[in-house]
């Protein structure tokens, strides 16, 4: 605690100067006090830092000393590459200045860190934005309770790193059984707040929800991936896929207006255009949607609202919804009082 606290004062004073002892008790959460003591500690120790006193005084450190020390330990470097990894600063248009700034960091960091935290940045990767369709593929379903038990995340973490092939097994959506592969890790993406295996099976990408990965065991072989090729592309690939894959259902259904906002944030990229409000109900009670799915049985996605919500067309979409709220109804019926 000691070492980083004499550390945390020495980054301090290159960054901001000269230092009030209050100020900087504050931000370490000692006493002024202690401040002091580790002021002598580090001039013990060869750093030329001073104090002065009075209304102006403070701590700082000899003009023109610098130290190379960032401070970072190889997980922390590790953490600054991945978060900056994915994009994100692209509608800020700060893509540019997020690339210098790493590569400042990079040079300043302590040589042992450097492979560490360079790797990290192409084996793991940060995509915030929701997926902009609804996909019904195992790539992107909600998990459900057949899924447990399942593998724990530092598991395929430690596996994206180690170079070897992975053997995984693996429920898709809509299944029970468990499919056993061998595949080849690019790394782990973190999408919207779900985690997803990047591999290559059979020499082809595709996608593994982590939540649905039973167990993985390392195996002695070396992972084979494809010559020049990297996470960030096999990912953009993957993504395209999901994203763009064609909606061939195409939906009506009227909405509630009290459950209309609510609609809206669930059913994301499921709508093909903004509700339209004027048109049917009584009064202005309802709101008319627009959605399009890529298979009919994901239409049942709308039995969450229950009866805030009416599929109005096609006809197929209303059967679909029909027979499951009657699976429904059959499996609580036997709870239902009698008349």
């Amino acid at each position: 605690m000691k070492s980083a606290r004499l550390l945390s004062i020495v980054l301090l004073l290159q960054t901001r100067g000269r230092v009030p002892a209050a100020e900087l008790a504050e931000r370490l959460e000692v006493s002024a006090r202690t401040v002091y003591r580790d002021i002598e500690a580090l001039s013990a120790a060869g750093v030329p830092v001073y104090a002065e006193r009075g209304r102006y005084g403070g701590i700082a450190l000899l003009p023109g000393f610098r130290t190379d020390v960032t401070g970072m330990t190889t997980d922390e470097a590790r953490a600054l590459f991945i978060l900056a990894a994915q994009g994100a600063h692209s509608a800020l248009g700060l893509d540019d200045a997020l690339r210098s700034a790493l590569r400042k960091v990079m040079a300043a960091l302590p040589a042992p860190h450097r492979p560490a935290a360079e790797l990290a940045g192409r084996r793991i990767l940060v995509d915030p934005d929701k997926w902009t369709t609804r996909p019904s593929s195992a790539a992107a379903d909600a998990p459900s309770a057949a899924a447990h038990p399942v593998v724990e995340l530092d598991v395929l973490h430690t596996a994206v790193f180690t170079d070897l092939r992975l053997r995984i097994r693996y429920r898709h959506s809509g299944e029970t059984r468990l499919r056993t592969y061998t595949v080849d890790p690019y790394g782990l993406v973190a999408k919207a707040g779900t985690w997803y295996l990047v591999a290559d099976r059979r020499g082809g990408p595709q996608l593994f929800r982590a939540d649905r990965v039973a167990s993985a065991i390392l195996t002695d072989v070396p992972v084979r991936r494809r010559a020049g090729v990297e996470l960030a592309e096999v990912w953009q690939r993957l993504r395209r896929q999901v994203e763009d894959r064609p909606a061939d259902v195409r939906v009506t259904a009227r909405i509630r207006r009290e459950r209309l906002d609510l609609a809206v944030r669930i059913l994301g990229g499921a709508l093909t255009g903004p509700p339209r409000t004027g048109d049917g109900g009584e009064a202005g009670d309802w709101a008319t949607l627009d959605l399009a799915y890529p298979v009919l049985p994901a239409v049942r996605q709308l039995l969450q609202f229950g009866d805030s919500l009416e599929v109005l067309a096609p006809p197929e979409a209303r059967r679909v919804m029909a027979e499951a709220a009657a699976a429904l109804t059959a499996v609580y019926a036997a709870d239902a009082p009698s008349a």
